[in-house]
């Protein structure tokens, strides 16, 4: 199942903003001309008691009624607004829709999500809530599961995620991400993998692997969520890794195989990704839905 909203797209950003808010629309409509997905499914907002799992209250009033001062408005990197808002409830309810969804199904997808850089009383880094810190620790409130991996392998490290969760047994976060990149004072995740820039594809993919197997085998998790950022591309603006378009292909598989082998429901959020090509950029968030389309026991 396919998670997306059209107002993960309307974002009104000022000109030459560095966020590529265009890339959710285009890539849609690419999946939906090239048959990549089958179904689709516009999320509802996520309730704020269920952001409050991982987030100050103080915060998230201030975010919702717009009362951030100008610095915390600053540091999250887009201009506040009533638009950004709903889409950012919409991005964290879709990410809970789409986890409930694995767990019955086997597998889901949010064309948003993935904003890592969250933390329980700010956001940065174009990261406002952290939608699967959230999902995760909702599912557990629910009962729906007992232990969740957060595997993230955007470039950049999930340091809010690691911060918010660090005192969860339940929720396990590992991290596989360029060293020198952003963020500059990185947070302890239960497993980092820091790599250095320049990565390619053989060392890149075998750490991944390895990383998968050792997080799983020990915790033995219900589901997987899984942060699948096209930043560690080759091309990617703000990436540093030199992994090409078939070892994001290749990253993507081993996850999804190594789910479908191991009967392990698995949580999909496309994450980070920064061409200013923006036809470039959804070349590489594609690529998941290549991986995920030849396996054809698993529905989207």
């Amino acid at each position: 199942m396919f998670f997306y909203h059209p107002l993960y797209s309307q974002l009104d950003l000022p000109t030459h903003h560095r966020f590529p808010i265009d890339k959710y629309k285009q890539l849609h409509t690419r999946l939906i001309q090239k048959h990549l997905v089958k179904h689709v499914v516009h999320p509802h907002k996520a309730a704020l008691d269920s952001i409050m799992l991982c987030h100050d209250k103080n915060y998230v009033d201030n975010f919702i009624h717009g009362t951030l001062d100008s610095k915390a408005v600053k540091r999250i990197g887009f201009p506040w607004s009533r638009t950004l808002v709903n889409r950012t409830l919409y991005s964290v309810g879709a990410s809970i829709e789409a986890a409930t969804y694995a767990l019955a199904h086997g597998v889901a997808v949010n064309l948003s999500g993935g904003y890592h850089h969250a933390h329980h009383d700010f956001g940065t880094g174009f990261c406002i809530f952290n939608d699967l810190a959230i999902a995760a620790c909702e599912l557990i409130r629910q009962g729906s599961v007992e232990t969740i991996v957060i595997f993230d392998c955007d470039v950049h490290q999930g340091d809010g995620t690691a911060a918010i969760l660090d005192k969860r047994k339940d929720v396990v976060t590992c991290s596989i991400h360029c060293e020198q990149n952003f963020p500059r004072n990185k947070a302890i995740s239960d497993f980092d993998f820091a790599l250095p820039s320049k990565t390619q594809d053989q060392s890149y993919l075998e750490t991944v692997t390895q990383a998968l197997n050792l997080v799983c085998r020990i915790h033995q998790p219900d589901l997987l969520l899984y942060n699948a950022g096209a930043d560690i591309y080759t091309k990617d603006e703000l990436g540093m890794f030199d992994v090409s378009l078939s070892g994001v292909q290749m990253r993507d598989k081993i996850v999804i195989d190594y789910c479908q082998q191991n009967a392990l429901p698995l949580m999909a959020a496309m994450g980070g990704g920064y061409q200013r090509d923006l036809s470039q950029l959804v070349d590489v968030h594609e690529q998941f839905f290549i991986a995920l389309l030849n396996k054809p026991a698993i529905i989207v």
